[in-house]
C-alpha cells in the first residue's frame, strides 16, 4: 500500500506541472485570441442619406431678384415693414440675397437664391446641423437648426436641380430674444409666402 501511495503521489507531482503548463497555454491562447479580435478593424457603418420627395415643378432662381419675391402685401402680413436691402452672400456661393427687417417685431428675414448646389447639402453629415424634412406649399424643404445658434432658424426649399431657396429668420437684437421654435415658424411662414409668390409669377 505504501508503494502504491508513493506512485500516486509521484504521478500527481509529475502531472501537476503539466496541468499548470497546459492551463497557462490555454489562457495565453484565449488572451491572444481576444487581443486579435479587439485589434481587428471595425466594419464601417454608413447611414443612408434620406431623400426628399420630388418637386412638382422647377423654379429656376438664376434671373430672379430676391428683394422682389415677396410682395408689399406679403411683407405687411409677415410684419416685415422695413425696406428690402439686397446684397451678395459669399458664404452661400455668391448667392443673391435680400434682408428685410420688421421694425415692430424686431426680427429679420433673409432670402438667398443659392444656385451652386442642391438642398441635399444640408443632409450631408459634414453639415453638422439638425435638418428636419418639411413641406413648403407643394415643395420639399428642410427646417435647419444649427447647434449653438439659438437666435436664428433656416428653411431650405428645394426649388430646382442644384438650386434652393434659403430663408433665414433671426432675432434682430430684442431685449427678450425670440425663442428658436418661434423663429423656425417665422422662417416657414416667409418661405411659404415666397414659394406662393414664385409659383404665381411662373
Amino acid at each position: 500500500m505504501r508503494n502504491h501511495r508513493r506512485s500516486v503521489t509521484g504521478t500527481a507531482a509529475l502531472l501537476f506541472p503539466a496541468m499548470v503548463l497546459l492551463l497557462g497555454c490555454s489562457t495565453s491562447t484565449a488572451t491572444t485570441a481576444q487581443q486579435s479580435e479587439s485589434m481587428a478593424p471595425a466594419t464601417p457603418t454608413t447611414t443612408p442619406r434620406p431623400s426628399l420627395p420630388p418637386r412638382p415643378s422647377d423654379i429656376p432662381l438664376d434671373r430672379l431678384d430676391p428683394c422682389k419675391i415677396l410682395t408689399k402685401d406679403q411683407r405687411v402680413t409677415l410684419n416685415l415693414d422695413g425696406q428690402p436691402a439686397g446684397y451678395v452672400d459669399s458664404s452661400l456661393g455668391e448667392a443673391k440675397a435680400c434682408t428685410i427687417r420688421g421694425t415692430g417685431s424686431g426680427n429679420v428675414a433673409r432670402l438667398a437664391l443659392v444656385t451652386v448646389q442642391g438642398v441635399d447639402v444640408w443632409l450631408d453629415e459634414n453639415a453638422q446641423v439638425d435638418a428636419r424634412e418639411a413641406m413648403v406649399g407643394e415643395y420639399p424643404a428642410l427646417v435647419v437648426r444649427t447647434p449653438g445658434m439659438e437666435t436664428a432658424c433656416n428653411v431650405e426649399v428645394d426649388v430646382a436641380e442644384g438650386q434652393f431657396l434659403d430663408v433665414l429668420f433671426r432675432d434682430g437684437g430684442n431685449a427678450t430674444p425670440t425663442p428658436r421654435d418661434q423663429l423656425c415658424l417665422g422662417a416657414q411662414r416667409v418661405a411659404e409666402a415666397a414659394v406662393s409668390s414664385l409659383t404665381t409669377k411662373k
